[in-house]
């Protein structure tokens, strides 16, 4: 197998079991490596310490195992499960109000670079490794073997997040089934549409299931304000758990048909639920300061991708977060997120209270919030918990 030795020193992220080696880390590598290939990670002492997926760029490696110096023929199957013996302890496989969840989160599932999430009888792969994506076939048979006749679809849908220069010959499709058409799923009983192919993600923000929940106990005869709505999730949980109006708001049209359809899928909810394709920030100016909400959810997208956006991402979500606190009658909520990487939960902390400072409201924090368990977070791996979530009272 070919090698990469570490720089002298720059052994201890993995020896402290750090899933990343990052360039700077790297002495020498064998020459004609190629990405995607397995590489035995060694000190400059001629240690072996593990065996990852090679790729250029800033993270070289991924390691895969510590200590050894190949992978076993079964190292998939037993991997995944391992995975899948955690969702059956969170209780996910059997339930039947709930047939939607993650079942392989990278790295807190000892597969970095790899993203499995189940949706009823459909399955959906995104590997956001070279090494991954060339091994998506010996993927999809484990999780053939594993499954069984409980799926029937697995889909592979990682060309957006590859390398471009890998990413140029990949289409998204069928791995093994039937091609995918519509795909309805429950979550806590709640019945939504979930766009496979054309969806953000895979296709729907599973890492929320817990949150939702939680802000529809507290929607009862609430008026409710869900920005950045994509799929209505928030929408629907506050309008089953007796919310006295909702109004969803989104810039994209698409996004609000969806919601729509969502809202439709789990009840009638006409005379108490609005959607509006229009600019967040714009709407909360014009229509919510004026007539505050109960409860306001703030979930954007991420805002920063890479560390050098960091700080235009910071005071976006600090002009946001004020703009929203602002929203908010007193006594009433503010559940808002932030799914930026490089954005630390105590960043995300600070820049709320900055917000609230901006605002010139006091708060009271009520949740931290986070993704679900289903998203495993490697204790040696920190980046795993990308999900931050605060629920403020906003007095």
């Amino acid at each position: 197998m070919k090698q990469i030795i570490l720089k002298k020193g720059r052994d201890g992220a993995v020896r402290r079991r750090s899933p990343w080696i990052f360039s700077g880390a790297v002495h020498r590598e064998d020459q004609d490596l190629e990405d995607g290939d397995l590489v035995q990670v060694v000190a400059a002492n001629g240690e072996v310490l593990g065996v990852g997926h090679y790729q250029a760029g800033g993270i070289r490696v991924r390691v895969l195992a510590f200590g050894e110096e190949e992978l076993p023929d079964d190292f998939f199957q037993n991997r995944l499960a391992a995975a899948l013996d955690l969702r059956r302890q969170l209780g996910l496989l059997d339930d039947p109000l709930t047939n939607a969840f993650r079942l392989v989160h990278a790295a807190g599932d000892g597969l970095p670079g790899l993203i499995i999430d189940r949706y009823a009888s459909v399955v959906v792969v995104q590997c956001h490794s070279i090494g991954m994506h060339r091994e998506r076939e010996q993927i999809a048979a484990a999780i053939r073997s594993l499954c069984g006749e409980a799926v029937e679809t697995i889909y592979d849908k990682s060309g957006a997040v590859l390398p471009e220069r890998y990413a140029l010959g990949v289409e998204d499709g069928v791995l093994w089934g039937s091609d995918v058409s519509e795909v309805v799923i429950l979550e806590n009983g709640r019945r939504f549409h979930v766009d496979v192919a054309g969806g953000q993600k895979t296709g729907f923000f599973l890492d929320q299931r817990e949150n939702r929940w939680l802000l529809g106990s507290y929607a009862k005869d609430k008026r409710v304000l869900n920005t950045f709505c994509y799929t209505g999730g928030f929408s629907v949980y506050a309008l089953l758990g007796a919310a006295a109006q909702v109004q969803s708001v989104d810039l994209s049209a698409s996004a609000i048909s969806l919601t729509e359809e969502n809202v439709d899928r789990n009840g009638d909810f006409t005379d108490r639920h609005q959607a509006h394709a229009a600019d967040v920030m714009e709407w909360l100016k014009a229509h919510a300061e004026d007539d505050p909400y109960d409860i306001v959810v703030v979930d954007p997208p991420a805002f920063a991708k890479n560390k050098h956006k960091r700080h235009q991402a910071v005071q976006a979500y600090k002009r946001l977060n004020a703009r929203a606190m602002r929203s908010v009658k007193p006594g009433g909520l503010l559940f808002t997120f932030s799914c930026s990487r490089v954005v630390d939960r105590e960043l995300f902390y600070n820049t709320i209270v900055a917000a609230g400072l901006e605002a010139g409201r006091n708060c009271r924090v009520l949740h931290h919030l986070s993704q679900g368990p289903d998203h495993p977070v490697n204790l040696f791996h920190a980046d795993g918990s990308y999900l931050k979530g605060l629920v403020l009272r906003v007095e």
